[in-house]
């Protein structure tokens, strides 16, 4: 028998794999072959076809690599929602570049963190946002304003396809995702995570290019971003909408065939508010909602009778896409009685103890994840992503029980975070900044729920100058933050009674209790 040839075996192995490759790249382009007169993007200032979405796509690419950027070359992105987006996202896709998604709420010490985080290359914005870029130490080498430069820039660039070698491990996007820590972290996401994604959105979710998509929310967020592109590649067509415009969304609803109508706890009231005035006539929807844990039970059941559609009980996040846990669906016009959760398909977890030792059926675990549509770690953060897959497995930071059916149950979050309105607030962040005042001996932010935000933040703040104000704390907070990341109220308290933990940590679920009770021990009031 003949020996085997290594190094015929190692060509082999790299002929299979480039043979098997798949990037978002290659299925954009292939839908201007396969139909290029479909409607691909439309916002309030133009339409696009997918054969002009390619075009416009192939130039911006082109005259990105002109400019000198190259394979791995980061963009930070700085805009509203707009077909530009989609275009500079698709571009980079398309010569292996990575679009830095730059929230553009965040305070500007925030905004700069972000920025030099990642070290862009080139920053592109537009006139809303231009000043609050060019007020930070961005670093960038240029800056590209889509309301000016951008035009000119892509007809620069040749119709060609990019001749750029990418793969499926190779970086896309970078979502900011806010962090223990205060600062925001930047999580990679590749061609590989994101195509995973888009097929669990197809086999548990219903995705096909038959339907339309409302790109409303943020699309520095994975909910606009990602079902966008998604739907892109599949042939679908993308309503691009600067924000929460009430009018235009249901606008929408009355006149197109929607697949996924995203709604975040803060609006899911203004909905059903507006459509009830208004008369709304629902064309079709296949499924809206998102947090249901976050939305009173009895607007799930009103909002679901007026859009005859389920409301899709999601457990999901930027690092792990839509999984683990959002296959299940809520029944239309009813007010649930378990909001449980369906393991999604194509993936894996363990709920385990401090020690990763797995829990039992009943007990509560943090969370560890498997699967294709994990993200590729977090930028510049080796400590960090070292904790966080320990064991070849990403632990989460959220607590679940595994029900005797194989549903979950959420029980809290082992990283204290706070969802307000779709956003994710660490207390971490704010209390940084409320610590940053010298009268102030400590702080600690908790949650308190709320009906038309699901919850929001509440700073109770051991002071050692009674002449230290609520307004004065809340001024500290507005120059520091974004804006949603204020507490909604400031309490003072004696800083004995904060309770604390053997180490001297404070423990939040303690003062948590304080929320609901009229007064809190040795709580001064505000």
């Amino acid at each position: 028998m003949e020996s085997p040839n290594p190094t015929q075996h190692a060509t082999s192995a790299h002929l299979v794999a480039n043979a098997s490759a798949l990037t978002v790249g290659d299925l954009l382009r292939d839908r201007s072959r396969i139909c290029p007169e479909r409607v691909a993007l439309v916002d309030e200032k133009k339409s696009l076809t997918f054969s002009e979405f390619n075009d416009r796509v192939n130039r911006l690419g082109n005259a990105l690599i002109a400019h000198g950027i190259g394979h791995g070359d980061r963009i930070a992105l700085l805009s509203e929602n707009r077909v530009e987006y989609l275009e500079v996202v698709a571009a980079a896709a398309k010569i292996g570049a990575i679009v830095c998604a730059i929230n553009w709420r965040l305070a500007a010490n925030e905004l700069e963190h972000c920025i030099k985080l990642t070290s862009p290359q080139l920053a592109i914005t537009t006139h809303r946002h231009r000043e609050d870029l060019s007020a930070v130490d961005h670093g960038c080498a240029s800056v590209i304003n889509l309301d000016d430069d951008y035009p000119a820039f892509v007809a620069a660039g040749t119709p060609d396809e990019p001749n750029v070698v990418v793969e499926p491990e190779d970086g896309l996007l970078i979502i900011y995702t806010s962090g223990t820590t205060g600062l925001p972290k930047g999580a990679l996401l590749s061609h590989r995570a994101e195509i995973a994604r888009m097929m669990i959105n197809c086999g548990d979710h219903g995705m096909t290019g038959e339907r339309a998509f409302v790109a409303w929310p943020p699309m520095f967020h994975m909910a606009s971003t990602e079902q966008a592109l998604h739907l892109l590649c599949m042939g679908g067509k993308v309503i691009s909408v600067d924000g929460f415009d009430l009018d235009r969304i249901l606008q929408c609803v009355e006149e197109e065939e929607l697949w996924w109508l995203i709604l975040m706890p803060g609006m899911v009231d203004q909905i059903i508010d507006a459509m009830r005035e208004r008369g709304t006539k629902v064309k079709g929807v296949q499924q809206i909602g998102a947090m249901a844990d976050l939305v009173p039970l009895h607007q799930i059941a009103a909002v679901t009778q007026l859009l005859d559609a389920p409301y899709v009980n999601s457990f999901g996040a930027t690092e792990t896409g839509i999984p683990p846990a959002s296959r299940g669906l809520l029944e239309v016009g009813r007010v649930p009685n378990s909001l449980s959760k369906t393991q999604s398909s194509m993936c894996q977890f363990r709920l385990v103890s401090e020690d990763d030792s797995e829990v039992p059926n009943g007990e509560p675990g943090e969370l560890a994840f498997r699967g294709p549509t994990l993200f590729s770690g977090y930028w510049n953060a080796p400590q960090v992503n070292e904790k966080d897959f320990r064991g070849g497995w990403f632990h989460m930071g959220d607590c679940f029980v595994r029900n005797r059916d194989g549903t979950l149950d959420f029980v809290d979050r082992v990283k204290y975070m706070i969802k307000s309105g779709g956003e994710n607030i660490y207390p971490a962040e704010i209390e940084r900044v409320l610590l940053g005042d010298e009268r102030v001996d400590d702080a600690v932010v908790v949650r308190a729920p709320d009906e038309k935000w699901g919850e929001v933040p509440v700073a109770f703040i051991a002071r050692n100058d009674e002449s230290l104000t609520p307004d004065e704390l809340d001024a500290r907070c507005i120059d520091g933050l974004a804006r949603y990341k204020r507490p909604r109220q400031y309490q003072f308290v004696d800083f004995e009674s904060l309770p604390r933990s053997t180490t001297g940590k404070i423990q939040r679920h303690e003062v948590e209790k304080w929320v609901s009770v009229s007064r809190a021990p040795g709580r001064v009031s505000s």
